[in-house]
């Protein structure tokens, strides 16, 4: 067996142990918690479907934040969750493949961690149903963290500020469930909603022609687009193949369910601030949207599992660029400038 499929085992077991230890658990607001999603959450977008337990709080959030960006995670404290997804990016990474502790080479593109809230099913094969569990995955993964959360926590125990912290947030000593419940707070009020598209939608600007053609070829049947990246998050978040290659090397969806009809499928991924989060697929192998567009334009390559969806455009040079346009009019610029979100 591949060191990566035993990875992969391991990772996955202790995921089902973690469930049984967050299950086990109760955690108890103190009354006056103040819950803070109203000052994150944009009015066209609906409140995070979530147990109430989970819902950030202030003290949730700054010790996840403080966690977040902290590289006593890895295993030689040299890389933090911050150093695959930064904020700049929309906290996704602008490289192919994110480097892990001694400078392993990750095997996917890093994802933009915006609205990941209103993610139900995480990874790129959507092997992982909740942020609290994701957490584990980088933390244990051999080209990741390389790590171990039970070690993490002993020497979290060890500084007086996480002690600190950990009680305030969650009253009990920091342990796994208090590092993934803060973490999994934090990326919670990562919600990006106020691009130049949502300011049209809420009829705070205009739209130039270009932008707003460029608005109707992608909902439209022309192109179908919006088949797949629908919604208010641009993604439909189901698993498809787009044709990128007609041999992959990663098998996708397969990885979790070891079907064929799952073979080379991915999760279909949010396109706001895709102007940002350059390389793009999952192998980070298109350098720019420009040839995103050029690569549906021409239709794929004639994979087994290849979408219905995906077929050639025939697009023009103006609808090209319309269709550009618009794509950009999704970049949300008080997002990756909010200095709450940033290392302090």
């Amino acid at each position: 067996m591949k060191h990566n499929q035993r990875s992969q085992i391991f990772i996955y077991f202790t995921i089902i142990m973690t469930i049984v230890m967050i299950a086990s658990s109760c955690e108890k607001e103190s009354e006056g918690t103040k819950y803070v999603y109203n000052n994150f959450v944009p009015s066209h977008f609906p409140i995070p479907d979530l147990h109430l337990d989970s819902f950030p709080s202030e003290a949730k959030i700054i010790l996840g934040k403080k966690l977040f960006y902290d590289p006593i995670l890895s295993i030689d404290s040299t890389i933090s969750c911050a150093s695959c997804h930064k904020s700049e990016f929309a906290f996704a990474d602008n490289v192919a493949f994110s480097n892990g502790v001694f400078m392993r080479p990750g095997n996917r593109n890093s994802p933009s961690l915006a609205n990941v809230a209103y993610q139900k099913k995480l990874l790129r094969e959507g092997g992982i149903p909740t942020l609290e569990m994701q957490i584990l995955v980088p933390i244990q993964e051999h080209n990741e963290f390389n790590s171990n959360i039970i070690d993490i926590s002993e020497k979290l125990k060890r500084n007086k500020t996480y002690r600190e912290l950990a009680d305030l947030a969650f009253g009990r000593e920091i342990d796994p469930f208090v590092i993934t419940r803060s973490i999994a707070a934090f990326e919670r009020i990562l919600i990006s909603g106020n691009s130049k598209y949502d300011q049209f939608l809420n009829g705070k600007t205009s739209l130039s022609p270009t932008e707003l053609y460029g608005k109707e070829l992608f909902y439209s049947s022309k192109t179908n687009c919006s088949s797949c990246h629908g919604s208010f998050l641009f993604t439909n978040q189901t698993f498809e193949n787009n044709g990128l290659y007609d041999l992959y090397n990663d098998i996708g969806r397969k990885r979790l369910t070891d079907l064929d009809e799952d073979e080379a499928l991915f999760k279909v991924p949010s396109l706001r601030n895709v102007g940002l989060t350059a390389p793009y697929m999952h192998d980070g192998s298109i350098s720019s949207l420009d040839q995103v567009i050029e690569h549906y334009n021409s239709g794929g390559r004639l994979h087994k599992n290849k979408s219905k969806f995906i077929q050639p455009l025939n697009l023009t040079i103006d609808d090209k660029k319309a269709l550009l346009a618009f794509l950009s009019t999704l970049t949300d610029d008080t997002f990756i400038k909010n200095k709450y979100f940033k290392n302090d």
